[in-house]
């Protein structure tokens, strides 16, 4: 990793006593960005809350990526740190090298081609400095295409993320919402950086916000704010973008839920050998132990559906499918893969 360009700033974060505010960071991760980025700049350096900081990870990119970061640092009212990896990590494995060089209370994450709405920033950052509680903070987000144009589409439907579950959340009980499936979306995300020696390093069988939210919900609270405060962009280079219908089509049971076995053991392995540091709850610990349970039984389930019908029929009488997945309807989605 190079070091940042001496142009930059590099100052370390200092607690701003007098206002009693958090520093705040935001961990940008880029790989040839020249097409969006520019928008992505300008859209932070409009918020009406400016970060302390912000930290850009390149993943060695072969564009004008780092031309227009480094020309964005000159005219940019806050400090700008710039770092290159010397050769590709990936998106999950760029995003901890930029978390890992944040100096802040509060760490923003931000992909490359989004755009902020002006009060992203002050909004999360009233959510934490209101609820001392909460780990983590993630909101909803306008799908929109590659020219910004919207698709008539809110993240959290499309992540069916549904109103129940949300009540669940609001009711401090979004670990409940990421034991059954994905709704945090890294680029809507900001977290506490206490809980970054939690998370770091990053699982290699997990992406980065699924496994960030996973161990900080498991000891903390996981806010969810129903306001829409990015446009999220889909276009065709998206390395991670919304699910799509059919996405999991032709799989078999041991093939949908055999990596969520392995996930799950990662994270409950990460949080016992931390649990001096970051208490798990009793209960917290037993949904996730349960939950192994599950997933085992259903990765399990043989080929021949027919064969399929005990082992489902189990899992259905204990309630698992609806403590941990979708109830009936995963029940016959196992049943009919």
């Amino acid at each position: 990793m190079s070091a940042p360009p001496s142009a930059l700033s590099s100052a370390m974060p200092s607690i701003d006593v007098v206002n009693a505010r958090p520093f705040l960071s935001i961990a940008l991760a880029t790989y040839n960005g020249e097409r969006y980025i520019g928008e992505q700049l300008d859209s932070i350096l409009h918020q009406t809350r400016l970060p302390d900081e912000l930290v850009v990870s390149d993943d060695a990119s072969v564009d004008s990526t780092q031309a227009i970061v480094l020309d964005f640092a000159r005219r940019a009212s806050f400090p700008v740190r710039f770092q290159a990896n010397g050769a590709r990590l990936g998106s999950t494995g760029n995003f901890e090298m930029a978390i890992r060089a944040c100096g802040g209370d509060i760490i923003f994450l931000c992909d490359q081609d989004d755009v902020w709405y002006p009060d992203k920033i002050a909004l999360i950052e009233e959510r934490f400095i209101n609820d001392p509680g909460t780990g983590l903070v993630f909101t909803d987000a306008d799908v929109v295409d590659q020219d910004l144009r919207p698709l008539k589409l809110r993240l959290w439907k499309a992540v069916h993320f549904s109103s129940e579950e949300q009540e669940q959340a609001a009711a401090r009980d979004a670990f409940s919402v990421v034991l059954k499936h994905f709704v945090v979306t890294g680029a809507t995300m900001a977290f506490r950086s206490s809980y970054r020696e939690l998370v770091l390093p990053i699982s290699d069988l997990w992406v980065h916000d699924g496994w960030i939210a996973m161990l900080i919900g498991a000891i903390s609270h996981l806010t969810a704010l129903p306001t829409p405060l990015i446009a999220y962009r889909q276009h065709g280079a998206n390395q991670i973008g919304i699910p799509y219908r059919g996405m999991h089509r032709g799989k078999t049971c041991a093939a949908i839920h055999g990596p969520q076995v392995l996930r799950f053991e990662a994270a409950l392995t990460r949080l016992r050998e931390f649990s001096d540091r970051f208490p798990v709850s009793g209960q917290n610990l037993q949904r996730l132990e349960e939950t192994l349970i599950f997933r085992r039984a259903c990765a399990g389930l043989p080929d021949a559906r027919w064969r399929r019908l005990p082992g489902a029929l189990r899992e259905l009488a204990a309630l698992r499918y609806h403590r941990y997945a979708r109830g009936l309807k995963s029940f016959r989605k196992d049943l009919l893969r």
